[in-house]
């Protein structure tokens, strides 16, 4: 048979009971109100386009350092010419495919060099751009 288990001792005689009450009489501060959508779009956007990359990107896409121009003219100039020697619609489709493909590229890398191509075909792109337009696409009425 296995020993038995020694007794516990007695419990100890019970105390006295002590309460503590602590009142605090301050308001409960209020919660910092959130910021508006424009402060919080704006501190977004900062903290992504604010970076030494997009300002070696767009220093190098608007400097005249290509021949006496900048990338950003040059392709505004080919996109433009596209526009006045193929199509307005072929120009409108090499402006874009070309600035969807740099932004692909850049969102995928996020580094300096594909960012300044994304720079130059997005303001570049603006060669391809006229005034009449909206009322071409609008009534179909050419100049």
């Amino acid at each position: 048979m296995a020993p038995k288990w020694p007794d516990l001792p007695p419990p100890p005689p019970p105390g006295p009971i002590e309460v503590h009450v602590t009142l605090d009489l301050t308001p409960p501060p209020e919660p910092e109100p959130t910021p508006p959508w424009w402060a919080r779009a704006w501190d977004y956007l900062a903290d992504r386009l604010l970076t030494w990359r997009m300002a070696v990107a767009v220093t190098l896409a608007v400097t005249p350092w290509a021949g006496g121009q900048s990338p950003v003219g040059i392709w505004s100039h080919t996109v433009h010419q596209a526009r006045e020697e193929a199509s307005i619609g072929g120009a409108y489709v090499i402006a874009g495919v070309a600035v969807a493909a740099a932004w692909a590229l850049d969102r995928h890398t996020g580094r300096a060099v594909p960012r300044f191509l994304l720079i130059t075909a997005s303001l570049g792109a603006t060669g391809v751009l006229h005034w009449w337009d909206p009322v071409l696409m609008l009534t179909g009425v050419t100049r």
